[in-house]
């Protein structure tokens, strides 16, 4: 094969293509060729320089990477301990809340909260000039004849100034609650007289109206009864105020239920009264309607004289005033003694005198204080 390429080339110096050597412009790049400088010119200026190389022997090389290693591992190292030492973690404690249920309340039912009662030892007391017993007395609240029997002192009740005398605590009296004002249809129920009647063997609610006069609606209205049947150990309510106008012969009835002892109410135990006092008035609460043959019976004792003056009398009201011919003469107090009790009339005696049997029990017993005339202070010696 012939070689037909020029024997003397040139190199152009922008890419390195081989021209024939009087060419003046590459015909790759365009570029325009120097003249007159050889290839091998050309050539070095076309090459660059080389980095220098470093020859190294393997176990060189490890030592030099284990190196590098273990200085990168202790930069790491120091990184994090520093971090440590700046950045500490908070610790934010955890609160628990602790739920508590609340307890809801229960109404209470309010109690009557009872009266204290006073002190059993007597007051000590310094007779003043101009004292007497029944002012002392009337002071304190006290019966004149417990003065008396206190401190020994004879039934004219003779006193000294600075003498020291004891003085008897009162007994309290306890107040009574008003009562309920009923109105319409209710306080003509409540105000019905009626008795409880339990159904024996062999009772009919005809029989039983019959018995006490009352119509067998009203027994049935009354009980809230559907029908006439009866049965033994019925309770019922037999309302007398339903009796027709004139009643018929019927067979003897039961008695009623006794009443109530009646709560007293005035004077307070150990009450003084004076001069000034025309009468003393005793008054207590109803234990219910009475019948027309029912009565209060009230009973007053002079218990100074013992049991010798005594008033009895019945009376359909619940207030009494004692007469003040009941007073006792004389400049001496005295002391009364009075309850009151429920009476029923059973009949007449030989005179046309009311004969008169218990219908209730009776009440307790209060005391109170009556002088006819101002006792007068004893001089001194």
């Amino acid at each position: 094969m012939t070689d037909n390429s020029p024997k003397n080339t040139k190199l152009c110096p922008t890419c390195g293509t081989r021209v024939s050597e009087d060419a003046t412009r590459c015909l790759v790049c365009g570029s325009e060729l120097t003249s007159g400088i050889s290839a091998d010119v050309q050539e070095k200026a076309v090459r660059g320089s080389r980095m220098p190389k470093i020859t190294m022997s393997l176990p060189a090389a490890i030592i030099l990477l284990a190196i590098f290693l273990a200085i990168g591992a202790g930069l790491v190292f120091l990184a994090l301990q520093e971090g440590e030492m700046i950045v500490e973690p908070t610790i934010t404690p955890t609160i628990t809340l602790t739920i508590t249920a609340s307890v809801t309340p229960t109404p209470v039912t309010p109690t009557t909260t009872a009266t204290p009662q006073p002190s059993p030892t007597p007051l000590s007391y310094t007779v003043a000039d101009g004292d007497t017993c029944l002012a002392i007395a009337a002071r304190f609240e006290v019966s004149v004849n417990s003065i008396v029997l206190l401190n020994n002192l004879g039934a004219a009740c003779t006193l000294f100034p600075g003498t020291q005398i004891l003085i008897p605590q009162p007994t309290p009296t306890a107040t009574s609650f008003p009562t309920a004002t009923l109105s319409g249809a209710d306080a003509t129920k409540d105000a019905c007289e009626k008795v409880f009647y339990t159904v024996e063997e062999n009772d009919t609610l005809s029989s039983i109206s019959q018995n006490y006069n009352v119509p067998m609606e009203a027994i049935i209205e009354w009980n809230g009864m559907v029908n006439n049947t009866v049965y033994a150990g019925l309770p019922l309510t037999i309302p007398l105020c339903e009796r027709p106008a004139t009643p018929g012969p019927s067979p003897t009835p039961t008695p009623p239920p006794p009443y109530p002892a009646p709560n007293l109410l005035l004077p307070p135990d150990g009450g003084v009264f004076t001069l000034g006092n025309e009468t003393v008035t005793l008054q207590w609460s109803a234990v219910g309607t009475l019948n027309n043959n029912e009565a209060y019976r009230v009973i007053v004792e002079d218990i100074t004289e013992g049991e010798g003056r005594r008033l009895v009398e019945e009376i359909s009201s619940t207030t009494f005033s004692v007469p003040a011919s009941f007073r006792a003469p004389g400049n001496i107090p005295h002391i009364y003694r009075w309850w009151i009790t429920t009476v029923r009339q059973v009949g007449t005696d030989e005179s046309g005198g009311i004969i008169w049997d218990s219908a209730g029990a009776e009440s307790e017993t209060r005391v109170f204080t009556w002088v006819g005339e101002m006792i007068e202070a004893t001089p001194s010696p």
